[in-house]
């Protein structure tokens, strides 16, 4: 949920990379500085949605 993931820095994707999170003074929170968390925890039947305003890729190999 989004107040478990306000507490950390990073998160690890599945295939292995680190995600940055970063929460500003006003709460809005940020992945890797630049892509917004825009709605948060939209319950579903396998896990938990948030929103965010861009799409996040994996880093080429």
């Amino acid at each position: 949920m989004a107040a478990d993931v306000v507490n950390l820095e990073t998160v690890t994707t599945l295939e292995g990379a680190n995600i940055a999170i970063t929460v500003t003074e006003d709460g809005n929170v940020f992945l890797n500085g630049s892509v917004q968390v825009i709605i948060t925890d939209i319950e579903a039947s396998n896990g938990v949605i948030h929103v965010i305003d861009a799409v996040l890729l994996p880093p080429s190999m």
